[in-house]
């Protein structure tokens, strides 16, 4: 999903960007059976050291806002930006079983597309299916898009496997404590986790100085129909922040 926007953020020339695979996802390490985001915290905070990065402005959309939120709050972040993140829910509340019901619904849609896999895309169907969890209208999605989408579905593990303790676990605590910059971004065609019922919890419980962006005309994942839009609004927030480069780089 980063592949469109991490080089426009690259290209800046102001920031070096990883955009990891998480555990259980599409070319990444299997991990436990039962996933939670801790876990896929824990991934990312190995990534970070491994490169020798305390921290990192960090970008996350829907499960990758979630993490990202768990690793501002272990101080790894300069600054947050989360992008239509999950997550914005208590242990027992009716938005939490609602995400989860419909990740429960889109079984058959899984199996369907783990049974047929790159050939589901000769059906007529599939352009107007993707589209609903992911882009504002099926346009928003480019052939090569649906082959990507496709290829992830049927190499995703997670997506089953993050259920179990997300029923179990609370999702996102504490975030009136945190003192790190935050930007949300809302998107006005999500699905997945529309708003205003999925982004109450952080209106209302993120500081009152948190940025609030209303992305017009996108799905949950804005970063296959509006790339620039997006890089453009990271950066944005991001350069509000950041230290200003060394002399050396910027030759």
């Amino acid at each position: 999903m980063w592949k469109r926007v991490a080089p426009l953020i690259a290209d800046t020339g102001r920031y070096e960007v990883l955009a990891p695979t998480l555990p259980g996802h599409n070319g990444g390490v299997r991990g436990r059976y039962f996933l939670d985001t801790a876990e896929l915290a824990d991934d990312v905070e190995r990534r970070l050291d491994a490169l020798g990065w305390d921290t990192a402005h960090i970008v996350g959309n829907s499960l990758g806002g979630w993490v990202a939120f768990e690793l501002d709050r272990r101080g790894r972040a300069r600054t947050l930006t989360g992008i239509a993140p999950a997550g914005g829910w208590r242990r027992f509340t009716p938005v939490k079983f609602e995400i989860i019901g419909k990740f429960l619904a889109g079984l058959p849609v899984w199996l369907f597309t783990l049974a047929l896999r790159e050939r589901v895309l000769r059906l007529p169907i599939t352009r107007y299916l993707a589209h609903l969890p992911v882009s504002g209208t099926p346009e928003g999605l480019s052939d090569e898009d649906l082959a990507d989408i496709i290829d992830d579905v049927t190499h995703c593990p997670a997506y089953y496997q993050l259920l179990v303790k997300s029923l179990l676990l609370p999702g996102l605590a504490e975030l009136a404590d945190s003192r790190t910059p935050t930007h949300l971004v809302i998107c006005e065609k999500d699905r997945v986790l529309p708003h205003p019922r999925f982004t109450r919890h952080f209106t209302t419980q993120l500081p009152s100085d948190t940025v609030v962006t209303h992305l017009d005309g996108v799905g949950h994942i804005p970063m296959f129909e509006a790339p620039q839009r997006v890089a453009d609004l990271i950066v944005a927030f991001t350069d509000r922040y950041a230290a200003p480069p060394p002399q050396s780089a910027a030759l």
